[in-house]
């Protein structure tokens, strides 16, 4: 491909709110434009590297026996209607209505048009097993979109669907997908952990989630490098380090004028926030809950809604002062009528034993000493606070680390739920209808994009993996309109390409040093440059990254760039 025929319009500066670093070189390097909030154009280079991701994917997913069809993005309300999800998902769904007046949406995900096709095309569990999958464009109303293709509105998406007969062929596809996707982000050249995590509004008795580590990931894993434990801090356990300092057990009432926060009420009473009782009135569902996590700790509102089994939200003031008659700032759990739950790390049987701590005495400018969780107040516990760093791993006691990650992929052991409610049964050896049992797993292909740019840079531009790269060679030729280096360039093209090394030869009239910070913008493998010495038969090669520039004969440059891209991530 030479340059002069595709259009890659670089820019030298970002743009103006990008930032994460994936969103400043994808829109400086040329390969996408935002279009409006939360929609992004693919450009040539952009789209070449969708197409790469895509290929390996497609190639990954038809050796574990799936098969590839496509669906409609705009369905039928009544399909979502019927799985429940119509409702229960919100504002994140768009809805509309056709001329007809019947409610239509388009599509987040597919679960329900899965269901639908396979309760009108499968009967018997001689049917079974089946893969389906299919690269579709899904529509989310993201309420903040950021990160350039990392938060959007529409994007691409690779998901697939398994029926099995069973739980135990449910698990015999979970786990070939499993094996697809580690060769997949092998072969896609970026890091990633798999981790469990809730299920969420996909539901389901099981999830994983594929998270690659970056500063730009709005997502936090819990890992245990001693045992492999990781999951999401939505669903991580930990144990929680012992409380420091300590009090008598005597309750007493103390005087804390305006000291309402946790820092404010820690120093004032000469205490560390450990000994502190923080105490958070929630609404589950219509009714209200008295949360209580440590003071040094932060309540996961997603573990706390796990527990109740409803959706949760902070108390307004006025409906804290009904339920606590006290102001923000000065609530505690000693005399409230409301339900209380507390995080494990407050039980007297855990890890800081039976101890005394301070917590607000439901009245103004006051709190309590010597609060005792067991004898001043009565409690449910459960896991509600979020795992940090330091904390021991639940499994083998040794110190979790905390990282900052973007999720790119998941996979969910659906059960049965959407297969009842779309009635996709089939006939069982025996003869007795029962419900398929269903999988889902998705791949964001733009996420992998984003996140191999996200952990493959430096100050120069994007360092590509050498398989999604949009191009495997940069050919510089470094005065268009000197035949000479126009003869070897020519040459070099095409036995590249005879080689099966696809490159980009930038024939551009434009000065030398655009043409070489162009190239490390883009971030292909490997630079080949034909210049001044290209008249005695001799160029330069130099790959992207971990490696120096050196002169090769024109006739051997095939073969030391084929070096150069295999030794490349």
């Amino acid at each position: 491909m030479r340059a002069t025929a595709l259009f890659m319009p670089t820019v030298k500066e970002d743009p103006s709110d990008a930032e994460a670093i994936s969103h400043k070189l994808m829109v400086r390097g040329g390969f996408v434009r935002q279009f409006a909030s939360g929609i992004y154009m693919m450009l040539p280079l952009g789209w070449r590297v969708m197409q790469r991701v895509n290929a390996i994917i497609r190639e990954e997913m038809n050796a574990i026996g799936a098969q590839e069809l496509s669906m409609p993005t705009l369905h039928p309300a009544d399909v979502w209607q019927a799985s429940g999800r119509y409702d229960a998902i919100g504002d994140e769904m768009f809805r509309l209505k056709d001329r007809g007046d019947r409610d239509m949406v388009l599509a987040m995900t597919h679960e329900e048009v899965f269901a639908w096709l396979a309760s009108r095309e499968l009967r018997s569990y001689r049917d079974l097993p089946q893969i389906w999958y299919q690269i579709q464009l899904k529509f989310r109303d993201e309420p903040r979109p950021k990160g350039g293709v990392l938060r959007v509105r529409e994007f691409l998406m690779k998901d697939s669907y398994t029926f099995d007969v069973d739980n135990e062929g449910l698990d015999k596809n979970y786990a070939k997908h499993i094996e697809a996707y580690d060769r997949i982000f092998e072969r896609c050249g970026i890091d990633v952990y798999r981790v469990e995590s809730d299920s969420g509004f996909m539901g389901g008795a099981q999830a994983h989630e594929y998270m690659a580590p970056s500063a730009a990931g709005e997502d936090r894993v819990a890992l245990c490098d001693s045992c492999g434990y990781a999951a999401n801090v939505e669903l991580a356990r930990s144990v929680a380090a012992r409380a420091e300092g300590a009090m008598e057990a005597e309750l007493e009432e103390v005087s804390t004028p305006e000291q309402r926060t946790i820092e404010e009420v820690s120093t004032f009473l000469g205490i560390p926030s450990s000994s502190l009782i923080k105490s958070l009135v929630y609404v589950a569902g219509e009714a209200p809950v008295l949360v209580l996590v440590r003071g040094d700790h932060s309540l996961h509102e997603g573990k706390l809604a796990r527990y109740v089994k409803q959706e949760v939200r902070a108390a307004h003031p006025e409906e804290v002062r009904r339920v606590t008659g006290a102001e923000v700032g000065f609530v505690g759990p000693v005399n409230v009528s409301a339900r209380i739950i507390a995080d494990e790390s407050l039980r007297p049987d855990g890890p800081s034993g039976p101890r005394a701590y301070a917590a607000g005495a439901n009245k103004e400018h006051a709190h309590l000493r010597g609060v005792v969780p067991g004898r001043d107040f009565q409690a449910e516990f459960a896991d509600l606070r979020e795992a940090v760093g330091g904390d021991a791993c639940a499994l083998c006691g040794e110190p979790l680390r905390v990282e900052q990650v973007i999720e790119v992929a998941n996979i969910f052991k659906l059960g049965t739920k959407y297969t009842v409610p779309l009635g996709a049964t089939i006939l069982d050896e025996s003869g007795q209808e029962r419900p398929i049992v269903m999988g889902s797993y998705g791949i964001g292909p733009a996420r992998i994009a984003a996140a191999a740019v996200e952990q493959g840079n430096d100050e120069k531009g994007i360092i590509w993996p050498k398989r999604i790269a949009p191009f495997d060679v940069c050919l510089v030729q470094v005065h268009a309109k000197d035949p000479v280096q126009t003869d070897v360039a020519s040459a070099l093209h095409d036995a590249l390409a005879q080689a099966g090394l696809e490159a980009l030869w930038d024939d551009r009239d434009e000065r030398p040093g655009v043409k070489f910070a162009d190239a490390e913008l883009i971030g292909c493998p490997v630079r080949v440059t034909v210049g001044k010495k290209a008249g005695e038969g001799v160029v330069e090669v130099e790959p992207r990254s971990g490696g120096s520039r050196e002169e090769v004969a024109a006739t051997d440059a095939v073969a030391r760039v084929a070096q150069l891209w295999e030794a490349a991530r």
